[in-house]
């Protein structure tokens, strides 16, 4: 008989363009390591399928999308090493979503807990219902959201992180979420959920992947990297040159200018 560690799944279907990744565990749709590592190898693995152009992750049942990492595997450690081994999980599931050049549709069916939480922030697009509160218990369990904190603050801000990191016991309203951008919508029905879902999932899939693997890059690109946003794009409207965005010209927020073909953020700078 499988451990409630070692139990649960990870399953991929592909259809129409379309990349249906699921996962489930027992646990609350809790994520040990090794359904992590799976998780991260199958994002990584659809990002390249030729014949997938966008992807949705969801969980099974009906009750919580996530309920962050194992709590067993956490008690459970005694070396460094381990430690290492723990954290390092829910980090490379966020390195793998954010880099994977397919958008990522979340549907959050239920509550999300830690490292749950990261993973809709890590997500392009989270669909939740009313029901999907979320919290950071991190802190009330002795550690902190140190993991899946950037990715979390990069979606909602530092106020808002700030918040959720703090009162790690209390839970914020589905409506809260989406106020602060960790929910893109909210939908009444898990019936209303899956068909906004499939509406969204099919536009996309008849879209440009050039187009939205260059548009994921600049949404998840380092700001404090140097030329971290350096992407330029040819036009067929100014041939002969190129548009280049570039964020730290005008502060936070990017700021197109026209050079030379070849030019960049940086060199115009």
């Amino acid at each position: 008989m499988s451990s409630p560690i070692d139990s649960g799944s990870v399953t991929s279907t592909i259809s129409d363009g379309i990349a249906t990744l699921s996962f489930f565990h027992p646990k609350g749709n809790s994520l040990p390591g090794a359904l992590l590592a799976r998780l991260a190898e199958e994002v990584t693995a659809l990002g390249k399928h030729p014949d997938v152009l966008v992807i949705v992750l969801r969980s099974e049942g009906s009750g919580p999308f996530c309920a962050g990492a194992s709590f067993q595997e956490l008690q459970a450690i005694s070396t460094i090493a381990q430690g290492k081994q723990f954290f390092s999980g829910f980090a490379r599931l966020i390195i793998a979503m954010t880099r994977c050049p397919r958008f990522i549709i979340a549907r959050v069916h239920g509550k999300a807990v830690g490292g749950g939480v990261g993973v809709c922030a890590a997500a392009d697009y989270a669909y939740a219902v009313p029901q999907a509160a979320v919290k950071l218990s991190e802190l009330a369990v002795g550690i902190g959201p140190f993991v899946v904190g950037p990715v979390i603050e990069r979606k909602v801000g530092l106020a808002a992180f700030s918040s959720l990191a703090v009162n790690a016991t209390e839970w914020r309203s589905a409506e809260w979420a989406l106020a602060h951008g960790l929910f893109a919508e909210l939908r009444d029905s898990v019936e209303e959920l899956d068909e906004a879902i499939a509406e969204l999932a099919g536009r996309l899939a008849s879209s440009n992947p050039d187009a939205m693997a260059r548009m994921k890059q600049i949404f998840w690109a380092d700001p404090a990297r140097s030329g971290a946003y350096d992407f330029s794009f040819s036009s067929t409207r100014t041939p002969g040159r190129t548009a280049i965005l570039d964020p730290k010209s005008a502060g936070k927020y990017y700021r197109s200018v026209i050079g030379d073909l070849g030019m960049t953020a940086t060199t115009w700078r």
